[in-house]
């Protein structure tokens, strides 16, 4: 039994990305059935949208954050690279998403969309790097091509289809076109 809670554990841990993603998913559900208003499209997609933002933006990047800056050795071996000052780069990078996935989690469209927008670009962007490490360097170090290179796809896909989502709930309210000034 302690080897099974062990590897659960170091399962969630090594792939936060996607634990932080299904803890959103989670808390999400609980949100929409604690509404006590009758369940809706526009509901269901504001309470995922501000819960990924909270969780997939606003913690996965801060434990990212906390990784790369205190704990750069482990998480370049993780990658399968070696340590580099370049690790605090990206711990203080995931530290600015942090701040603004945690601050637009419940606010505007607009500053939601602005938060799922940058640590998007970066992890699709990391992502195709993933895959040139694996194709030149054959790096399939599990922070380079297990779980995380896929969630590094997934998870902003899942953004971006929350974000267009709200986006026509939104248009269909006010009856405004999709793209305005």
């Amino acid at each position: 039994m302690a080897d099974l809670i062990k590897a659960t554990i170091t399962f969630v841990v090594a792939n936060y990305s996607l634990s932080f993603f299904m803890l959103g998913l989670v808390v999400s559900l609980v949100a929409i059935a604690r509404s006590g208003s009758s369940i809706d499209r526009p509901l269901v997609v504001e309470k995922l949208l501000a819960w990924y933002v909270f969780f997939s933006i606003g913690v996965d990047n801060f434990y990212n954050f906390v990784m790369h800056v205190f704990f750069g050795e482990m998480s370049a071996a993780f990658i399968g690279w070696a340590d580099s000052p370049f690790q605090f780069e990206v711990g203080t990078a995931s530290l600015g998403y942090a701040a603004v996935g945690l601050l637009a989690a419940f606010r505007s469209y607009d500053l939601r969309l602005a938060a799922v927008l940058g640590p998007s670009i970066f992890t699709l962007g990391a992502a195709a790097g993933h895959v040139n490490q694996m194709i030149t360097a054959h790096n399939f170090a599990p922070g380079n091509a297990g779980i995380i290179f896929w969630t590094d796809i997934f998870i902003p896909l899942f953004g971006f289809a929350l974000l267009w989502l709200q986006r026509r709930n939104v248009d269909a309210r006010t009856g405004t076109a999709s793209i305005s000034a």
